[in-house]
């Protein structure tokens, strides 16, 4: 078994949901240690940070990524338990071997086997790690990045060790990413018992044609470096529990991932415009996690 494998296969058995670290740090700490890295933990909340540098001088190459998982979804539906990692027909099953315990295993066992052959190398190398990307990612990346900046620590180039392969390993690197924009929209209505429909008003059902023509829009054509803007329902939540309850509030939440052809704002606007269009009483809540960049 390579070395890559069996480092990817601790860090998949770590449950390290968002935003939980489970000790996979302490195991990647433990591999860098003697390739003389300084090791610095910045644990911000419940999230915890790493920022390892093997070196004091530029450049800084560094390499970023994250510890956490999303949640398994139901585990029957799976063939193999999702933290017991599980070989088949040549590949690597487990939650997180795609994004990104194996990335970061395999920059581990690359850092040590450059170091072994370069022990003296010009500039310094660096891994950003946390455990907070897949959740609201606010105590994770930019805590480390904003302490740095502080103390004028810069970076001179930066691998992001995301999935980005269509059909196999290493076919595409990206050089840039989509931006994330995300939305909390709570659409109101008049609750009351199902068996009085005229009493009532069912937000669900007010917010069905504006939800429908969202879900139809064509928000942009893309461009020669991002595909088209997306738009995508994560969570509806609306109802008492009873059955015979017609609810008087549903909450949708939404994301975008958008191109460089749309802006945060435009995409904002058109989608106030096509709630307003529907007469719908709402409340709305944008996020932005990143912008597009090249």
């Amino acid at each position: 078994m390579s070395d890559t494998l069996t480092l990817a296969k601790q860090l998949i058995a770590r449950h390290s949901l968002t935003p939980m670290d489970d000790g996979c740090l302490d195991i990647l700490g433990a591999r860098l240690v003697p390739l003389d890295f300084n090791l610095e933990k910045m644990r911000h909340s419940e999230v915890d940070n790493l920022w390892a540098r093997r070196g004091d001088t530029a450049p800084v190459v560094c390499f970023a990524g994250h510890t956490d998982v999303v949640p398994t979804g139901p585990v029957n539906k799976w063939d193999s338990d999702p933290f017991t990692p599980t070989v088949r027909d040549g590949m690597l099953f487990g939650r997180g071997a795609a994004d990104m315990k194996g990335s970061i295993a395999a920059f581990i066992t690359a850092t040590e086997k450059f170091v072994a052959q370069f022990p003296q190398h010009r500039g310094s190398i660096a891994l950003l790690l946390t455990s907070d990307e897949e959740g609201i990612a606010v105590d994770g990346t930019v805590r480390v990045v904003e302490a740095l900046r502080e103390r004028g620590e810069r970076l001179d180039y930066c691998i992001v060790g995301e999935p980005t392969c269509v059909g196999k390993l290493g076919d595409t690197i990206k050089n840039g990413r989509r931006g994330s924009l995300s939305g909390t929209l709570i659409v109101k209505g008049v609750q009351g018992h199902i068996a009085y429909p005229h009493l009532v008003k069912n937000p669900i059902h007010l917010a069905a044609p504006a939800i429908a023509e969202l879900a139809a829009t064509v928000w942009d054509e893309g461009n020669e470096y991002f595909p088209p803007t997306s738009w995508q329902i994560s969570n509806i939540h609306g109802g008492t529990g009873a059955t015979n309850v017609v609810p008087g509030t549903v909450e949708i939440l939404f994301n975008f991932r958008h191109s460089t052809a749309s802006t945060t704002e435009s995409l904002k606007s058109r989608v106030h415009a096509i709630l307003d269009q529907h007469g719908l009483d709402y409340d709305l809540q944008w996020e932005m996690s990143g912008k597009p960049y090249l």
